[in-house]
This record gives C-alpha cells, structure tokens and sequence, in this order.
C-alpha cells in the first residue's frame, strides 16, 4: 500500500472551482498553498480559449469512439452511444467543416432503466490476427449494455460505417440495477479489454472475488480470461469499487480509474492488479495511523457534490476527468515523485453535466455534455461535444 497523505496536502477540493479559465501563458489559478508548502511545479496541457460545438442534438449520450482512418468512413470519424435508444451514432467530418451526424445502427436487447442502457463503446479493427475476423476494411465494435437480465458486453462487426451482423457475446453475468451500472471500456496498450462493473446498488459484492460487480474487468478480445489475470480463471483485474467509469492509462501504460462515492468523497484511483480499493469498508482516503493495509487508498478525492466523475482520459501529461453532478472538467496533474495528484476545476456549472473526454483533432480535448438523461438540466442545442483548444501549462 503507497504511502498515506493528509486530505489537504494530497487534494484540492472546493476551493479549485475555476469557471471557464482561459488565460495563458501560466498556470490555472488556484487556491492559496497550504502553510509550510512550497507551489507545486506546473507542467502537462490546460484548457486555452473557450469551447466551441462540435455536434449538437445528441439524446442522453454516454461514450464516445475514434475509428481509425483505415477502418470504415475515414479519417476523424467517431462513433456515440446513446444510452436511452441504444443508437450507435457515427460522426463524419464534412469537406467544409463540421460533422455529419447518422445513425450507424441500433445495439439490439438494451433494456433502457434508471441508469441503465446502452453505455459505453471501443473499437478494435478486423483484422486477420483477430479471432473470426476476414480480410479487408471494418471491425468490431464492443458495447457495453444492460438487458433485462444483466449488464453484458458485446461485439458488433462495423462495415462501410454501418453496424453489420448480430452481436456477438463477449461476456454476460454482470450485475445490473437502477443504478451503479457502471460500463466504460476501453482497450489498454497490452491490447486487451478492460471494463468498469459497479456493485449494481449491493455494496458486498465489491469485496466478493466471485462476483463481478464492484470490479475493474479485464478480458482477451474474444472474451477469455487472459492468463496473467491477477486471480487465475477469474477476469477481476481490481475490487473493492462502488461505481468505477472513467478509465485512463498515463504514459508509462499505468491504469487509472474515476469512481463514484456515496455520500462523502468520490475517488481518483491509480489501479494494481489484484488491488482493493475498499469500497464499502472504505470511502476516500483512510485516516491515517488508522489505516487497514488491505486497502489502496485514491491519489485524489473530491466531494460528491464536486464531481461524480464519468469518463477519464490523458492526453499531454494531464488526465482530464467529466463530472457529473459537478459540472465540470477537472484537469488533474500527477506528481510521481511526491505521491499526490492536484485537481483543477474548468468550466463549473457553464455547460452542464459532463459525461465523456477524449483526445479530440489537433491535440484538442473533447467533451461530451449529459443534460437529458432526465437528470441534468438541458440547454438551448443539448446535448452536445464540445472541442476545446490545449496548451502547456507554463511554470510560474
């Protein structure tokens, strides 16, 4: 277990509510430094400039998927799940500027509830080396769904922009509810995939290595059990989680996940294999002296009322964390060498509930808002991407 850290010299909380930053050169303002600590050394991208729209009139959008150029409709093009009416939507770049936005195909036996539905989204290409898979252009796309039973992923062969075929079952059984759903995936540099299961509302599941809720998953692209697996036949990568999302891998291919609190503190975590991160035992960082070496405590944590943090993703030496209830972006900084994380809030309360961040075209960051899902409070053009221009953080 890393070493322990007070909550005020290892996070950054309410103070950091920074709307709409936009000056440069120099670093985001930020709350005065605690007594006795010297400012910390500002590097990685921010936030320049304000955020335009990318797409407007998405209905309660959850994840967001580049597709490679040589996969389907070319270059800059990005597939949206909608979780309400289970459509895939592909985005096209127009020769003119803008995206053309049609649907690529619906994900069939999504059962819409609550938070539940058609979540989250990754591609992987078609190719050759790929089980099943045939010669030429497409590939699979994987979703993440709930169905009237479970919360299961599939995958669906996309061609010529377009979803083609049934779904193929990747993995099923995991928990669903009305809430804590979970459902982000991603593929990680060891080219496997990776999903966030919540405790679908039963908190002893998160510390039951036979259930799969409560969990970081971790599975071969057919969906097997990879054999370096931290529990052998099982595909739990990481337990103890009340409601992980967002997902992200730094430079040097370390995960890092985002996970929803109760009542107290949402978490910022970097994930071990085989690591525990607590929940429901724990919520936050421990106390320290008071500590159960069991538990890996989070690099960051906010309030609930700051964040509810959703998606997660890196880009230029800064993770960029969606927040929900808190809407806002947080901006967060790693310091390896001092064990802490620094979070800096953009944006707060300008365009809403913020469901999704990925690298955008041009080294720009992508936003995708979440305001009518029945629980935001939707805007004139909801819901929408936002792109936002990036730029070093200047030291200073």
């Amino acid at each position: 277990m890393r070493s322990l850290r007070s909550p005020a010299a290892a996070v950054l909380v309410g103070a950091l509510v920074l709307s709409g930053c936009t000056q440069l050169p120099g670093p985001a303002p930020g709350p005065s430094d605690p007594p006795g600590e010297s400012p910390a050394t500002a590097t990685g991208v921010q936030p320049a400039g304000d955020p335009s729209d990318v797409v407007t009139g998405l209905v309660a959008p959850w994840s967001m998927a580049p597709l490679p150029a040589d996969d389907g409709p070319g270059e800059g093009a990005w597939l949206v799940s909608q979780r309400d009416d289970a459509a895939v939507l592909l985005l096209t770049p127009r020769a003119g500027g803008g995206y053309e936005v049609r649907r690529a195909g619906t994900v069939p036996g999504v059962a819409h509830g609550g938070e539940g539905g058609l979540l989250g989204l990754a591609f992987r290409p078609r190719t050759s080396s790929a089980a099943g898979a045939g010669s030429g252009a497409g590939g699979w796309v994987y979703a993440y769904l709930t169905t009237a039973a479970d919360n299961r992923i599939v995958r669906i062969p996309f061609r010529d922009g377009a979803l083609r075929g049934e779904p193929e079952l990747v993995l099923e059984g995991i928990p669903r509810a009305g809430n804590h759903d979970g459902g982000r995936l991603a593929f990680g540099p060891d080219g496997m995939l990776y999903a966030t299961a919540g405790d679908a509302g039963q908190p002893g599941l998160a510390q039951d290595p036979s259930s799969l809720g409560g969990k970081i998953l971790r599975m071969t692209p057919e969906g097997d059990v990879p054999g370096d697996n931290p529990i052998p036949g099982s595909y739990v990568y990481s337990l103890g989680h009340r409601n992980p999302q967002g997902i992200a891998w730094d430079a040097d291919g370390r995960l890092w996940a985002a996970e929803f609190g109760q009542n107290t503190w949402d978490e910022f975590n970097r994930v071990e294999p085989g690591g525990n991160y607590g929940w429901p035992e724990v919520e936050g960082m421990q106390d320290e002296g008071a500590a159960d070496q069991r538990y890996i405590d989070p690099w960051a944590q906010w309030p609930t009322s700051e964040a509810s943090p959703s998606g997660l993703t890196f880009i230029g030496g800064t993770f960029f964390l969606a927040a929900l209830r808190g809407q806002r972006l947080w901006a967060i900084s790693v310091d390896e060498e001092a064990g802490s994380a620094e979070p800096v809030a953009w944006f707060a309360g300008e365009y809403g509930r913020i469901r999704d961040v990925a690298p955008g075209p041009d080294g720009s960051l992508w936003m995708l808002t979440n305001n009518t899902d029945g629980r935001g409070d939707p805007r004139d053009g909801d819901d929408r991407i936002l792109q936002v221009r990036l730029a070093e953080v200047q030291e200073g």
